[in-house]
């Protein structure tokens, strides 16, 4: 371990325009939109990439990335196998945290609410969306599951396939779905110098015209 780099002595000193209180929309979707803009802008990788963490009813975190798939005034939408790990989690706990984390722009945007599950109608629009090969994945991948080998998981690929080629409508896994994260708070941090970031909060009120308070957090 002697050549090991030491992440000790890795820093980076933000630069930004100082986010203020009053410049903030009374509703966060409509922020979050403004942000979401600027990362597509800044052609970051992936600026629909999130982290999702989620916990099981004892309470024991897990978190992954995954793509958020669509957004609007009633939340944050992603698709996985409802039989994961995750979705095993989220029927025990329906509890959960996002994380977008735009780093080039130096900034971070944390939701935290709860789940319902998506009608079947619009899992099955999104779904026929899809590129061919990512539905026959939906139906390869026993997702979370212990497998023997890759081998395994690309021979059950191809008989799919054979199966089904391309051009043909694949039904929906019955397994696989979506969820939608309906917001209890939701964090929009400015990296800034000195380590002195903004961090405002909307927190759901029914005390506020809008519905939602706006606090601010020490970094």
């Amino acid at each position: 371990m002697t050549d090991a780099l030491d992440p000790a002595a890795m820093r980076e000193q933000y630069r930004s325009t100082p986010l203020h209180e009053a410049d903030l929309p009374a509703e966060p979707m409509e922020q979050f939109v403004h942000w979401f803009k600027d990362a597509a802008a800044g052609h970051l990788h992936e600026p629909n990439a999130m982290i999702v963490s989620t916990a099981t009813a004892e309470g024991r975190p897990s978190s992954r990335t995954v793509l958020l798939k669509h957004f609007d005034d009633r939340g944050f939408v992603f698709y996985t196998n409802y039989t994961s790990r995750k979705g095993r989690e989220l029927d025990a706990n329906p509890y959960v945290s996002l994380l977008f984390p735009w780093h080039p722009l130096a900034r971070q945007v944390i939701v935290n609410g709860t789940v319902t599950r998506v009608g079947r109608d619009e899992t099955a629009a999104y779904f026929r969306t899809r590129p061919h090969g990512s539905q026959l994945g939906a139906w390869a991948s026993a997702q979370s599951s212990v497998i023997a080998s890759r081998t395994e998981l690309l021979q059950r690929y191809e008989e799919l396939a054979a199966r089904h080629p391309a051009g043909e409508q694949i039904p929906v896994p019955p397994e696989w779905g979506g969820y939608r994260v309906t917001p209890e708070t939701v964090e929009f941090w400015q990296g800034h110098e000195n380590r002195l970031h903004d961090r405002l909060r909307y927190v759901r009120t029914a005390e506020e015209p809008s519905g939602w308070r706006v606090e601010r957090l020490s970094p």
